[in-house]
């Protein structure tokens, strides 16, 4: 059972995802929040903590990007995944940064929104090419400071074969470990031992980290 805590500012939404969410067989909504501040208190009081929190990303007060941080900070097992629209890249973007798993339209049928909760909870990320893409320039400026920073940082020059840089490629487009190993006609089981070397090489904690990393040695 996947539990999940769901968090937005809007009581309608809230109680609309909770249904539509609460649905899946898979799926126990653990409880709502109005902000990310309300949505650590709540987490901090569930035993065992949830697995996967739900958080729209534009809050008055404590905001999803903050709130995210927050979250990882106490919880760094919780996979967080956002709630957004069109217009918020940068949000994004910085949620990705602060440890976020990914994020989905609202406006996307139920059913993708429950798969997108299965997804993140295996350890995979949703981030669609576009954003990858955008993620480079946010980065121009400065890179978060866990991101291991060289002059000019290069794959190879973190002892990565090709087959380990394949894959982080492969994350940084957003690719589940599945499609991952379609693409690469390699095991499921063998892209997750290649992914822990590569954040062992790398000294990162999690593939949105990864992601980051490549775009950034790609500049």
């Amino acid at each position: 059972m996947i539990k999940v805590v769901i968090v937005d500012d809007d009581p309608f939404i809230r109680e609309s995802l909770k249904v539509l969410v609460g649905l899946d067989a898979e799926i126990e909504v653990a409880g709502c929040a109005g902000d990310g501040a309300e949505a650590l208190t709540l987490l901090q009081g569930l035993t065992p903590v949830a697995d996967v929190v739900l958080m729209d990303i534009r809050m008055p007060g404590c905001d999803g990007v903050e709130g995210t941080r927050r979250i990882k900070a106490a919880f760094p097992q919780v996979s967080v995944l956002m709630l957004t629209t069109f217009d918020d890249d940068e949000y994004i973007i910085e949620a990705l940064r602060s440890g976020a798993s990914g994020y989905l339209l609202k406006n996307i049928p139920p059913d993708r929104i429950i798969q997108g909760i299965k997804t993140v909870h295996q350890g995979n990320m949703l981030i669609h090419p576009d954003i990858a893409r955008k993620m480079a320039g946010f980065l121009q400026s400065a890179a978060p400071a866990a991101l291991p920073v060289r002059e000019h940082p290069s794959l190879e020059s973190y002892g990565l074969t090709k087959a380990e840089q394949g894959i982080v490629a492969a994350i940084s487009e957003g690719l589940t470990n599945k499609e991952i190993a379609a693409k690469l006609f390699l095991s499921e089981g063998t892209v997750k031992n290649y992914i822990t070397d590569i954040l062992s090489k790398l000294g990162l904690r999690d593939r949105t980290q990864i992601a980051i990393f490549y775009l950034k040695s790609q500049q």
